[in-house]
């Protein structure tokens, strides 16, 4: 396993691809995140790009009506696994790479997506400074971020990340000239296994086990910022 360098480490997905993968498939059901995505700029006909792909869970999605899609993800068996996913879809490549030294040409991207890889707020200005170099005139990206202030899962995240400072976060992206478009969604599990395995590789134990002791079923509530620039 390879990871580029200046990669910043995932707690959850690096190393616990497969729980990740019962996540990706229980968030937003009702594709709230992409109605969302569609009303500032829709990737119909556009060269995509997914910044953070991971196993390339949203590729395909992107692939059905883009015209071009590149996932760059800098740990390399996850790009692995990407890679995997989307052989047999000419119009989509996987890149290994970090935000901070996206491996794409000058104005070459249309829309790009970048959901809880990276952009996290001061700290990430060289990839932004990426996305002003990649991004074409009329394009748009988008970052998905967790909403701290609202939501249950907003509530378990403000005592897991106590330090989590969303005022912040959010000077630091206006002020850069992005739009913050608070986004409600949930959380939908097929079995109740799934939702603790993903609470488990996304909280700390102890934090974790008073999720699963205090929350009962399948769903959970769950508010994210939607964070666009238009270029």
């Amino acid at each position: 396993m390879t990871v580029s360098r200046g990669a910043r480490p995932s707690p959850n997905i690096w190393t616990h691809p497969d729980v990740y993968e019962l996540e990706n498939r229980a968030v937003d059901p009702d594709g709230a995140i992409e109605a969302a995505m569609q009303s500032v700029r829709d990737w119909a006909g556009a060269c995509v790009l997914d910044v953070g792909c991971g196993t390339g869970f949203h590729l395909p999605r992107f692939a059905a009506t883009a015209a071009s899609v590149v996932g760059v993800e800098p740990h390399g068996g996850l790009a692995a696994l990407a890679r995997r996913r989307v052989a047999g879809l000419e119009h989509v490549q996987v890149r290994q790479g970090v935000a901070a030294a996206l491996p794409l040409a000058d104005a070459s991207v249309e829309v790009a997506h970048a959901r809880w890889a990276y952009f996290f707020g001061p700290g990430c200005e060289p990839g932004l400074a990426e996305l002003d170099r990649v991004m074409r005139r009329g394009g748009a990206a988008f970052v998905i971020d967790n909403d701290a202030t609202v939501s249950t899962f907003g509530r378990w995240f403000r005592t897991a990340y106590p330090g989590h400072d969303a005022r912040a976060i959010e000077r630091f992206f206006s002020g850069r000239g992005w739009t913050r478009q608070p986004v409600s969604m949930r959380w939908r599990f097929e079995r109740r296994a799934d939702f603790e395995a993903v609470v488990g590789i996304e909280f700390a134990p102890e934090v974790a086990a008073r999720i699963v002791a205090e929350h009962s079923g399948l769903e959970v509530d769950y508010a994210v910022n939607l964070w666009w620039k238009r270029f």
